[in-house]
């Protein structure tokens, strides 16, 4: 409700994170659409245009991509929670951090899937997480595919001229 009263002062967008299923994900819309329907009943303004996305962070939302970008104004893959779970590994825990590995074949192939998913049914894919804002990364998901990072803005000046570079 507070988002929707919020979209008429700049342009926002709802992501939903932790999908695992298109039923899922369009309960959560329905609930988005009886609020909307509520403010317009009490003559409350919102945009009416509001985009509705999903994070793409668990393996089970990347086998069903293609279904879900039907039903999705959007997609930001959430790398540091997929990588986790794709990998079973916990990133924080000293015994496992090993483990993890942004660039392992099968992380690289779930990153590459979501974002054919969803240049197939066009719609907007951003990366998000550590991968984003890595420079050691960035040709990488460039050449992915990927045409927008979501990154902390100390990482920036360097992504930036990688980019540049690339």
């Amino acid at each position: 409700r507070a988002m929707l009263r919020a979209s008429v002062f700049g342009k926002i967008q709802i992501m939903f994170p932790m999908i695992t299923g298109i039923d899922q994900f369009n309960e959560a819309k329905q609930v988005v659409r009886e609020v909307q329907d509520d403010l317009r009943a009490r003559g409350v303004e919102f945009d009416p245009d509001i985009k509705i996305g999903t994070m793409i962070e668990v393996p089970a939302a990347v086998i069903i991509a293609d279904k879900l970008a039907k039903v999705c104004d959007f997609f930001s893959i959430g790398t540091n929670d997929l990588i986790q779970y794709c990998l079973a590994v916990d990133r924080v825990n000293p015994r496992t951090a090993g483990l993890y590995q942004p660039t392992h074949m099968a992380v690289l192939r779930m990153i590459k899937q979501t974002i054919d998913a969803a240049r197939n049914a066009d719609i907007p894919c951003t990366i998000c997480g550590e991968m984003g804002g890595d420079p050691m990364l960035t040709e990488l998901l460039i050449g992915m595919g990927v045409t927008s990072l979501s990154m902390s803005s100390v990482n920036l000046p360097m992504v930036r001229a990688e980019i540049a570079n690339t």
